[in-house]
């Protein structure tokens, strides 16, 4: 079909290209971490204030709307992200990955900083608005670096590595936003400084790619073809927009549903969370670890994930809901990368940055609705168990239906051994 990239092999990553960049050394492991610690700085966004917001609500208790505003500083950056991710992708492709990474790095550290020195808490927002605007241009632009400095099972290991960080870092932000915000709720702002240290080591240990090098890896349209390949970057999307749900749903629902079953100690609660986000490292540790193509492993990672919430709709006690959500993160943990890299080997270098925008604004929309598309399951079932079972029926039904479409491709397949297989 015009404008459309071939698919990856289905069994193994490609090993044989070598990256552009060096994959041993100090440098490497500079600019490893730097790549990672940039991917976590959305994350630093959506959780950091989180322990806060009582103190927030109480400050602004006299202005009016307060209870529905004062949330809207944590949620708003994710959903400025979804919005504009795609954006950020065609700035990305257009102006090139280092320079707009660098200037978004450095805004970051503005805009997280001005609730410090805001007073209003519509300029708060707006603030905390633009962190989301960085955000966007900030993921983009790491994400399509590691596709740029990376080929076959090397780019699946930094991209289930980008996961295993960003899994992690919500736990350690959500402690060191709580034990700083007991000096004042506006203390944990002074954290988005941290950009400013990494700004300067981007500039000078990031390599900037100036040709098409970097996508050997990634199959070249034929003469005759041209354009996006949307067909296909549409299928993954709406399948990233539907895992971004089932991610999420641990992490956002799981205070409530053991409130449900009589749990209210805090110190019970952020363990549960704690082991479970532990098992989406896990999953992601997991994935890195399997030389494979990540298509078709996707029926059987959701097939594990609605398994786990299965389990967790018909648990009667706390120790069979933990270990349910422990199973469901260990799917989590392997659904992330493989869609991301998935999406990824549908790119060639100059549509990198912009089918990685639109992939962030899939999996970063299907996050701000998740706990809308609950609250609505509950409302029809009757319990959050009952909505969390719902979806555990929606993703073992996706599961079937890919596992069905990827056998009924084999069957239509060429018989013919690919080129490679004739060596």
């Amino acid at each position: 079909m015009p404008g459309s990239v071939p698919s990856p092999s289905p069994d193994l990553v490609d090993e044989a290209v070598p990256s552009p960049v060096s994959v041993s050394g100090p440098a490497h492991l500079l600019r490893v971490t730097l790549l990672m610690a940039g991917s976590c700085l959305p994350i630093l966004g959506a959780v950091l204030i989180a322990p806060v917001l009582p103190k927030m609500q109480d400050h602004f208790a006299s202005v009016p709307g307060a209870k529905a505003l004062v949330p809207l500083a944590l949620t708003v950056p994710a959903l400025a992200l979804a919005l504009l991710a795609p954006f950020a992708g065609v700035i990305v492709d257009r102006l090139g990955r280092k320079r707009l990474l660098l200037v978004a790095t450095l805004l970051y550290a503005v805009f997280g900083t001005a609730p410090l020195w805001l007073d209003s808490l519509g300029a708060i927002i707006a603030s905390r608005a633009l962190v989301g605007v960085t955000e966007a241009a900030i993921m983009t632009c790491c994400t399509t670096l590691i596709g740029d400095y990376y080929s076959g099972h090397r780019r699946v290991k930094y991209l289930a590595l980008q996961t295993m960080c960003a899994s992690a870092s919500a736990t350690v932000f959500f402690v060191l936003g709580g034990a700083a915000g007991s000096a004042g709720w506006r203390v944990p702002f002074w954290v988005y400084a941290v950009s400013l240290v990494l700004a300067p080591l981007m500039a000078s240990a990031l390599p900037a790619l100036r040709t098409h090098a970097a996508t050997a890896s990634t199959p070249v349209p034929a003469k005759g073809q041209h354009g996006f390949p949307w067909r296909q970057l549409a299928g993954i999307c709406a399948l990233t927009f539907f895992g971004a749900m089932v991610f999420y749903t641990v992490p956002v629902e799981m205070s409530y549903l053991l409130d449900d079953l009589g749990v209210t100690n805090s110190g019970v609660i952020g363990l549960a969370t704690a082991v479970a986000s532990a098992a989406t490292v896990g999953g992601a540790i997991a994935f890195a670890r399997l030389k494979r193509s990540p298509d078709p492993m996707l029926p059987a990672v959701l097939a594990v994930c609605a398994v786990g919430f299965g389990l967790m709709f018909l648990a009667g006690s706390t120790p069979l809901l933990v270990v349910g959500a422990v199973v469901n993160c260990v799917g989590t943990g392997m659904l992330l990368p493989a869609l991301l890299t998935s999406a990824m080997s549908r790119l060639a270098f100059e549509d990198r940055g912009r089918g990685t925008g639109l992939w962030m604004a899939a999996f970063f929309g299907g996050e701000f609705v998740c706990p809308l598309v609950l609250l609505a399951g509950q409302s029809v079932v009757g319990s959050l168990a009952g909505a969390v079972g719902l979806l555990g029926l929606a993703a073992a039904l996706v599961s079937v239906g890919l596992a069905t479409a990827r056998r009924r491709a084999a069957t239509v397949a060429d018989p013919r051994p690919l080129p490679e297989q004739l060596v």
